[in-house]
């Protein structure tokens, strides 16, 4: 496979985890660009939660773990600088996208 082939299936893997994350996130109104609320969603903690949705939570936090492990074996194909590139281009795309819904500096409250 070559390196182009092989960065455009891991990009659209990283994508699309990444999609469903933010929309999970949208639905629980969870703002998880903050300081500390990622490890609070991966520890099961929905005070981060600014709507009560349990299914959506769960299905946030699985999407989570599974983005970790998707992330992991794209480093293990492509390196960890051309994963970084990818997943930073995929962040930027979102938040353009979702504006401050999820969160992080700079983000309004």
């Amino acid at each position: 496979m070559s390196d182009k082939i092989r960065a455009q299936f891991w990009g659209s893997q990283l994508e699309g985890v990444m999609k469903e994350i933010a929309r999970e996130a949208a639905i629980c109104q969870v703002r998880l660009l903050d300081p500390g609320v990622i490890e609070a969603v991966l520890h099961d903690n929905p005070s981060v939660c600014g709507k009560d949705n349990p299914k959506a939570f769960k299905k946030l936090r699985d999407l989570l773990m599974m983005g970790f492990v998707v992330q992991g074996k794209a480093v293990e194909r492509l390196g960890p600088m051309e994963t970084e590139e990818l997943v930073k281009t995929i962040r930027q795309h979102l938040s353009e996208r979702l504006g401050g819904r999820l969160g992080g500096p700079g983000a309004a409250a």
